[in-house]
């Protein structure tokens, strides 16, 4: 017999709840609040009230903000990843954890794999004393909605290079606007040497793609094949969006146009994939299967 080709929507399932919902929307508002914060105080500093206290809380903001940002992202994802697939997340968690953690302290303290750089002390508790905690967490809470799109885009088991690259891809392209609005924009880490992109160097990207494909492969060593089907495609596409909003934001606060062409473009560009894996499917492997039906 030959092999069936998966059926898309196994790999898009179920609807999103109301409970999911609201998470989405509580940290939609709060991306909002945080990107309308950095555009009006930040790039206008002249319109913090002229106080001790208002000084004392925006600066407070400014430190906290990123790390709020997080922090909620994470919980938002917790929820609903605790509701439909139990604990069956977590090893991927702790996996992805620790690799995204090695990579950034090897990247620290050697340059490899994203060229020299340190973080400042804005991004709070740091571990082994050069990534901040806060770092590692950000890294799965892209990666996952990363591998669920391109799960959706190449869910054959014969494609899974095809959805490693894909969800790779998709995770180095949140970094085209993060890496602008938190070291361009604000100090959050700083290169040792500046690079053409907003201060980036592009072996930065590189960097990117290749801890993304190790932790696309960490994703389903530890069993997202099997418990990150269960998730909806849906919120995952929203969440993606809204976890890269904040940047993004900023980014369009800012008016650094090439920041925020180069991320539109490579973030939409897996859809034009998408599109076209679909109606190759419609167009060549529909009639096959209508002829076997005939045959049988």
């Amino acid at each position: 017999m030959k092999e069936q080709r998966p059926d898309r929507s196994a790999v898009m399932a179920g609807p999103v709840t109301r409970l999911e919902w609201l998470t989405l929307a509580l940290l939609g508002a709060f991306t909002l609040v945080a990107v309308l914060g950095y555009g009006v105080f930040a790039r206008n500093p002249s319109l913090i009230p002229d106080s001790d206290s208002a000084r004392s809380f925006y600066g407070a903001s400014f430190q906290l903000f990123a790390r709020l940002h997080i922090v909620l992202a994470f919980v938002v994802m917790a929820v609903p990843l605790a509701l439909r697939t139990g604990f069956r997340w977590v090893p991927a968690f702790l996996a992805v954890f620790l690799a995204s953690f090695l990579s950034e302290f090897i990247g620290t303290g050697y340059g490899v794999p994203f060229g020299g750089y340190e973080y400042t002390s804005l991004l709070g508790i740091q571990l082994g004393g050069r990534v901040p905690a806060v770092i590692p967490l950000s890294w799965f809470l892209m990666a996952l909605p990363s591998w669920a799109i391109a799960n959706m885009i190449f869910p054959s088991p014969r494609h899974r290079p095809l959805r490693f690259f894909t969800g790779a891809y998709l995770l180095t392209a949140w970094d085209l606007a993060l890496d602008p609005a938190m070291s361009f924009l604000t100090p959050y880490w700083v290169w040792e040497d500046s690079g053409p992109f907003y201060g980036m160097p592009w072996l930065n990207l590189v960097g990117w793609m290749g801890t993304g494909l190790v932790l696309m492969a960490i994703l389903e060593a530890t069993g997202a094949r099997r418990w990150g089907t269960s998730f909806p495609i849906r919120w995952s596409v929203i969440y993606y969006g809204l976890v890269l909003l904040m940047p993004l934001g900023m980014v369009i606060a800012a008016g650094l146009w090439w920041a925020l062409g180069a991320t539109v473009v490579a973030v939409l560009l897996p859809w034009g994939v998408y599109r076209a894996t679909r109606e190759w499917s419609r167009v060549s492997v529909g009639p096959a299967l209508a002829q076997g039906s005939v045959g049988s």
